[in-house]
């Protein structure tokens, strides 16, 4: 192939990590793998990837209630960083206060100044997964394939603002129309208004 000049269909650019070193905290897992919760915006997990945007990597957080698995927060940027975050957490309607338990990876962007002082001012634990683990997050890793699969891998963005119009547009069909499994197959915001309706 190399020798007639072809390229296989199937080559994509590969994504090359940013070598950051681990966050050393002493900070247990708190949520220790308990993904079903009981009440709106108790517990809430985050995680961010990389989306290609032309020929540069650009970065998207989202912050996902376990309750429903509804994505609450989310925001879009050039770097991978806390400013990332903490755009993420100003995106989420209603009082921050509200959530008791804030779970993420190890990442240095989610354990900084920046992110300290907004879970402070806001009253909201934390919890770390343990170092090299991934299945401590589970939930926010599984909303990221998905996004993957249907989103990212099926669109090209011009710019920036393209992903970020896009993706607010898919987080709006994640949470009001596509089904989920583990909510009796329905969506996150029709999950949300039966278990009102079962409390009313």
């Amino acid at each position: 192939m190399k020798e007639q000049g072809l390229v296989s269909s199937y080559t994509v650019s590969q994504f090359k990590p940013q070598k950051a070193p681990c966050n050393e905290s002493a900070q247990a897992n708190e949520l220790k793998r308990e993904f079903q919760q009981t009440e709106a915006k108790k517990v809430v997990v985050s995680d961010l990837t990389y989306v290609r945007v032309k020929n540069k990597w650009h970065y998207v957080c989202i912050f996902v209630d376990l309750f429903n698995r509804e994505i609450i927060g989310f925001s879009t940027g050039p770097n991978k960083d806390a400013n990332l975050v903490a755009r993420a957490f100003s995106s989420i309607q209603g009082d921050l206060r509200d959530i008791r338990l804030f779970h993420t990876d190890r990442g240095s962007e989610f354990k900084n100044q920046l992110i300290d002082e907004t879970l402070a001012a806001f009253q909201i634990g934390r919890s770390l997964s343990m170092k090299g683990c991934p299945y401590d997050n589970a939930v926010a890793e599984a909303t990221f394939k998905i996004i993957k699969t249907e989103f990212v891998q099926q669109m090209n963005f011009d710019s920036l603002e393209h992903l970020t119009l896009e993706f607010s547009d898919y987080v709006n069909w994640f949470n009001k129309l596509r089904i989920h499994g583990t909510l009796g197959y329905l969506s996150p915001i029709e999950y949300k208004r039966a278990s009102l309706k079962k409390v009313v």
